[in-house]
This record gives structure tokens, C-alpha cells and sequence, in this order.
């Protein structure tokens, strides 16, 4: 678990770190650089989990190579089915990463969203939705390895 108290913004108490696939940690269904390094990192921190569509086709692949759970949402609305799965983890423990139209209502439901824009870049919703935004998902997942600068982007100034 990750707590913290961020002045301006509240407590965190954060069991989950919740991860899409497809251009948040994988591009062309490839894992990206770094990110099995930066989840090792969280190891009994945080239980990461990815939550996909699996359009490709190499999600289960991913995450046993990962050591990741793997939540595939099979129906025809995948925000809404991210955004239960997020509910059904208890939306306050959660953190979430993602970067589409798609992963918007998860990102807003979590207790911390963060929009990666990387190299599928990200959608105008995915980035209204989350809390903080950043340009490489290894420095999101690095958020939560080093939760102080989590608090640091997230804390309003106090007088």
C-alpha cells in the first residue's frame, strides 16, 4: 500500500495501480522499454494490474512475462467496463494509467489518474480526466515508486 496525506488534494491510501495496454505500456504489442523494470520496482507496494481490450491479441503473454494480473474487457463499451472494473477494485484505492478516449472514465474514477502521452500520444479526454499528466509511462509508473514526487505535483500551495 501507498499512503499519503497531500495537502490540498486529500489522503491516499492506494492498494492497485491499474494499467491499459495498448499505447499506455505496449506500442505495436510490444512491451515498452522500462516498464518491467519500473513495476519490479513497486513490488509490494502496489499490485499492478492490466486492463485491456486485448486488440492485439498479446495481452496474456504481457502480463505473465510482467507477473501482472490481467483484467480483459470483453463487452462493447470498454470505459464503461474499465471504469466497473476500476468500482469493483474500490475506486479509492486505485491508481490508473492510460491514454485513450477509452481509459477517460477510469482515470477520473480513480483515486490518482494519470495520462501518459506517448507514442500513440493521448486523447483530449484521457487528459481532462486525470489528475496528472506526463510524457513517458516509465516516469508515471515512477510516480508511484517514489510517491514524494506524486506529492509534489499533486499539492496545492498552501499560505
Amino acid at each position: 500500500m501507498i499512503g499519503l496525506d497531500i495537502p490540498g488534494y486529500g489522503s491516499l491510501a492506494l492498494t492497485h495501480l491499474v494499467l491499459d495496454l495498448n499505447g499506455t505500456i505496449a506500442a505495436g504489442g510490444e512491451l515498452i522499454e522500462g516498464v518491467a523494470e519500473g513495476l519490479r520496482a513497486l513490488a509490494g507496494s502496489l499490485t499492478p494490474v492490466i486492463v485491456t481490450a486485448d486488440t492485439r491479441g498479446t495481452a496474456a503473454s504481457l502480463a505473465e512475462h510482467l507477473g501482472v494480473e490481467l483484467h480483459v474487457v470483453a463487452g462493447e463499451w470498454e470505459a464503461g467496463d474499465k471504469l466497473a472494473f476500476i468500482q469493483e477494485l474500490g475506486s479509492d484505492a486505485v491508481a490508473a494509467i492510460g491514454n485513450g478516449s477509452n481509459d477517460a472514465l477510469m482515470l477520473k474514477a480513480s483515486a490518482v489518474g494519470v495520462c501518459v502521452i506517448g507514442p500513440e500520444g493521448a486523447s483530449k479526454a484521457a487528459l481532462e480526466a486525470a489528475d496528472v499528466v506526463v510524457t513517458s509511462v516509465v516516469d508515471a509508473i515512477a510516480l508511484f515508486a517514489e510517491p514524494a514526487r506524486l506529492l509534489a505535483t499533486l499539492r496545492t500551495g498552501l499560505r
